[in-house]
């Protein structure tokens, strides 16, 4: 693997997705990765249900990394351009499962479906995700 075409500014072990306890799970088919979240009570807001923001914050960090999986070694950056989440159904307790998957791989974007179930498997919430694909500065 090639090195990064930028400097990290904070530390993977410092970044949000650690903080909330997120786990990606596969990421070894490009256009595709999986992730599982505990349901804390640090990822829920005062209701008790899973934050909605923590619902999209999953959907941007899979789709992130599986764009950035795909075009590192063209020495290209990524970065969120849009997030459209929609929420399905309250999760209170139990772990979240997300999938995504790439639905357009262009040369400058590309765009995600990421959905969260329960442990039921039931969709909780789902998400499209524009990722944008540039030149380092």
């Amino acid at each position: 693997m090639t090195d990064p075409p930028f400097e990290l500014r904070v530390a993977p072990e410092d970044a949000f997705d650690r903080l909330i306890g997120f786990v990606v799970d596969d990421a070894s088919e490009i256009g595709r990765l999986t992730g599982h979240l505990l349901v804390t009570p640090r990822v829920c807001q005062p209701m008790g249900l899973v934050h909605g923001g923590v619902y999209a914050a999953i959907a941007e960090t899979l789709a992130s990394m599986g764009t950035a999986q795909a075009v590192m070694a063209d020495r290209k950056v990524v970065m969120g351009m849009s997030n459209n989440t929609t929420f399905m159904r309250p999760a209170t307790e139990g772990t979240v499962h997300a999938v995504a998957n790439a639905i357009h791989r262009g040369r400058t974007t590309w765009v995600w479906d990421v959905d969260v179930r329960d442990d039921q498997d039931r969709l909780c919430a789902s998400s499209r995700v524009t990722i944008a694909i540039r030149d380092p500065r």
